[in-house]
Protein backbone atom coordinates (compact mmCIF):
# COMPACT_ATOMS: atom_id res chain seq x y z
CA UNK A 1 0.00 0.00 0.00
CA UNK A 2 1.00 3.50 -0.76
CA UNK A 3 1.47 6.52 1.05
CA UNK A 4 1.33 10.23 -0.14
CA UNK A 5 1.16 13.30 1.56
CA UNK A 6 -1.41 15.96 0.64
CA UNK A 7 -1.54 19.40 2.23
CA UNK A 8 -4.67 21.78 1.32
CA UNK A 9 -2.92 25.06 1.11
CA UNK A 10 -4.22 28.49 2.20
CA UNK A 11 -6.33 29.21 -0.42
CA UNK A 12 -8.28 25.66 0.33
CA UNK A 13 -8.76 26.72 3.79
CA UNK A 14 -9.70 30.04 3.50
CA UNK A 15 -12.29 29.39 0.51
CA UNK A 16 -14.05 26.64 2.58
CA UNK A 17 -13.06 23.82 0.09
CA UNK A 18 -11.33 21.62 2.90
CA UNK A 19 -14.30 19.57 3.19
CA UNK A 20 -15.30 19.40 -0.31
CA UNK A 21 -11.28 17.95 -1.13
CA UNK A 22 -11.17 15.46 1.04
CA UNK A 23 -14.66 14.04 -0.01
CA UNK A 24 -12.83 13.51 -3.10
CA UNK A 25 -10.28 11.35 -1.70
CA UNK A 26 -12.47 9.51 0.56
CA UNK A 27 -14.91 8.82 -2.57
CA UNK A 28 -12.03 7.36 -5.02
CA UNK A 29 -11.25 5.24 -2.02
CA UNK A 30 -7.99 6.13 -0.75
CA UNK A 31 -7.95 5.99 2.77
CA UNK A 32 -6.64 9.15 5.21
CA UNK A 33 -4.34 7.59 7.57
CA UNK A 34 -3.25 11.24 9.32
CA UNK A 35 -4.99 14.23 9.30
CA UNK A 36 -4.17 17.81 10.77
CA UNK A 37 -5.25 21.33 10.56
CA UNK A 38 -1.69 23.19 11.63
CA UNK A 39 0.18 26.86 10.67
CA UNK A 40 2.90 26.08 8.93
CA UNK A 41 6.52 27.65 10.68
CA UNK A 42 8.81 29.09 8.06
CA UNK A 43 11.98 26.84 9.05
CA UNK A 44 9.21 23.78 8.05
CA UNK A 45 8.12 25.34 5.21
CA UNK A 46 11.89 26.16 3.82
CA UNK A 47 12.62 22.23 4.44
CA UNK A 48 9.33 21.40 2.47
CA UNK A 49 10.22 23.21 -0.11
CA UNK A 50 14.10 22.83 -0.22
CA UNK A 51 14.04 21.68 -3.15
CA UNK A 52 13.21 24.83 -5.14
CA UNK A 53 15.51 27.01 -2.62
CA UNK A 54 17.69 28.74 -5.98
CA UNK A 55 14.64 29.14 -8.07
CA UNK A 56 12.84 32.52 -8.08
CA UNK A 57 9.54 31.45 -7.05
CA UNK A 58 11.09 30.01 -3.77
CA UNK A 59 10.13 33.44 -1.80
CA UNK A 60 6.54 33.29 -2.80
CA UNK A 61 6.30 29.61 -2.17
CA UNK A 62 7.13 30.21 1.29
CA UNK A 63 5.26 33.07 2.12
CA UNK A 64 2.15 31.35 0.55
CA UNK A 65 2.40 28.54 2.59
CA UNK A 66 3.38 30.37 6.10
CA UNK A 67 -0.34 32.89 5.16
CA UNK A 68 -2.70 31.41 6.81
CA UNK A 69 -3.76 27.73 8.00
CA UNK A 70 -3.35 24.32 6.04
CA UNK A 71 -5.02 21.11 6.52
CA UNK A 72 -2.26 18.56 6.00
CA UNK A 73 -3.03 14.64 5.23
CA UNK A 74 -1.65 10.78 4.73
CA UNK A 75 -3.32 9.82 2.22
CA UNK A 76 -3.01 5.49 1.55
CA UNK A 77 -3.92 3.21 -1.11
CA UNK A 78 -2.92 1.82 -4.03
CA UNK A 79 -0.88 3.91 -6.59
CA UNK A 80 -2.07 6.65 -4.22
CA UNK A 81 0.32 9.39 -5.52
CA UNK A 82 -0.27 8.75 -9.13
CA UNK A 83 -4.11 9.03 -8.03
CA UNK A 84 -3.69 11.82 -5.88
CA UNK A 85 -1.93 13.90 -8.89
CA UNK A 86 -4.11 12.84 -11.37
CA UNK A 87 -7.17 14.23 -9.16
CA UNK A 88 -5.13 17.38 -8.20
CA UNK A 89 -4.23 18.10 -11.76
CA UNK A 90 -1.96 20.35 -13.43
CA UNK A 91 -0.14 22.76 -11.55
CA UNK A 92 -1.52 25.75 -13.33
CA UNK A 93 -5.46 25.47 -12.78
CA UNK A 94 -6.08 27.63 -16.19
CA UNK A 95 -4.33 24.16 -17.93
CA UNK A 96 -5.93 21.99 -15.64
CA UNK A 97 -8.72 19.53 -16.49
CA UNK A 98 -12.12 20.09 -15.73
CA UNK A 99 -13.14 17.30 -13.28
CA UNK A 100 -9.70 17.83 -11.35
CA UNK A 101 -9.55 19.77 -8.26
CA UNK A 102 -7.36 22.52 -9.60
CA UNK A 103 -9.64 22.49 -12.44
CA UNK A 104 -12.83 23.16 -10.72
CA UNK A 105 -11.04 25.45 -7.85
CA UNK A 106 -7.70 26.78 -8.86
CA UNK A 107 -7.34 30.26 -9.30
CA UNK A 108 -3.67 30.42 -10.34
CA UNK A 109 -0.61 28.79 -10.10
CA UNK A 110 0.77 29.91 -6.75
CA UNK A 111 -2.86 29.64 -4.98
CA UNK A 112 -3.60 26.22 -6.72
CA UNK A 113 -4.99 24.39 -3.41
CA UNK A 114 -3.43 21.80 -3.24
CA UNK A 115 0.40 20.19 -2.97
CA UNK A 116 0.82 16.30 -3.52
CA UNK A 117 4.10 14.12 -3.00
CA UNK A 118 5.28 13.55 -6.74
CA UNK A 119 7.33 10.42 -6.44
CA UNK A 120 7.74 7.53 -3.47
CA UNK A 121 11.21 9.21 -3.24
CA UNK A 122 9.35 12.52 -2.00
CA UNK A 123 6.66 10.87 -0.09
CA UNK A 124 9.55 9.29 2.16
CA UNK A 125 10.70 13.09 2.58
CA UNK A 126 7.60 14.67 3.18
CA UNK A 127 5.71 13.20 5.14
CA UNK A 128 7.94 12.86 7.92
CA UNK A 129 8.52 16.53 8.12
CA UNK A 130 4.40 17.18 8.51
CA UNK A 131 3.28 13.91 11.12
CA UNK A 132 5.32 11.94 13.37
CA UNK A 133 5.41 8.47 13.18
CA UNK A 134 2.75 7.59 15.74
CA UNK A 135 0.72 10.39 13.99
CA UNK A 136 -0.11 8.41 11.20
CA UNK A 137 -2.53 4.77 12.06
CA UNK A 138 -3.18 1.79 10.78
CA UNK A 139 -6.76 0.74 10.34
CA UNK A 140 -9.17 -0.82 8.19
CA UNK A 141 -12.20 0.04 5.70
CA UNK A 142 -15.14 -1.07 5.55
CA UNK A 143 -15.00 -1.55 2.03
CA UNK A 144 -11.26 -2.60 1.32
CA UNK A 145 -12.14 -5.87 -0.83
CA UNK A 146 -14.41 -3.13 -3.15
CA UNK A 147 -11.71 -1.38 -3.57
CA UNK A 148 -8.47 -3.44 -4.37
CA UNK A 149 -6.68 -2.84 -1.24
Amino acid sequence: MERTLVLLKPDAVQRRLVGRIISRFEEKGLKIVALKMMRVPRELAERHYAEHREKPFFGELVSFITSAPIVAMVVEGPKAIETVRRMMGKTNPMEADPGTIRGDYGLSITMNLVHGSDSPQTAAREIPIFFAPEEILDYDIADREWLGG
